[in-house]
């Protein structure tokens, strides 16, 4: 099944880059849909498991709010209410920056790293879904997608 069939679309697309743009959008709001009911099950959403994410790779160094936005996957979530909110599930500790009184360090809690183990356990098991699909296939959607974000709009 293709992109023409799962959005009904009978009309063939102007150009293959409008067929991937359109694959894409449609393949991220799956990928989305998928991640947010297995997300779901443990409590958090798609931003806060992203926030985690970057927690852990910092752990067990403390990492500031601007630095989390500066690598969240996406801009425009509200880092400081996703941080607010993981405080409150005991997932994540703030303290005062030793460095800059003003600002606020974010460091992932134990509860924070074993709810991460779990997730990444059924995430294993989720991705094993598409072990089918070859490799090199894989690499090369990947390789694509690079250089579509290399070219200057």
């Amino acid at each position: 099944m293709g992109i023409l069939d799962d959005i009904k679309q009978k009309k063939e697309f102007k150009s293959p880059y409008e067929k991937l743009m359109v694959n894409i959008i449609y393949t991220n709001s799956w990928l989305h849909d998928q991640q947010n009911k297995l997300f779901k099950s443990h409590g958090i959403t798609t931003p806060q498991y992203n926030v985690l994410r970057i927690l852990r790779g910092q752990y067990p160094e403390p990492c500031t709010v601007n630095t989390i936005i500066e690598r969240m996957l996406d801009r425009m979530s509200n880092a400081s209410r996703i941080v607010d909110r993981l405080e409150s599930k005991e997932l994540v500790a703030r303290t005062v920056c030793k460095s800059d009184r003003r600002a606020k360090d974010v460091v992932i809690t134990e509860k924070g790293l074993g709810i991460l183990d779990n997730v990444d356990q059924e995430m294993t098991g989720w991705l094993h879904n598409f072990d089918s699909i070859n490799q090199d296939l894989v690499e090369k959607a990947s390789d694509t997608l690079d250089a579509f974000r290399q070219v200057n709009v």
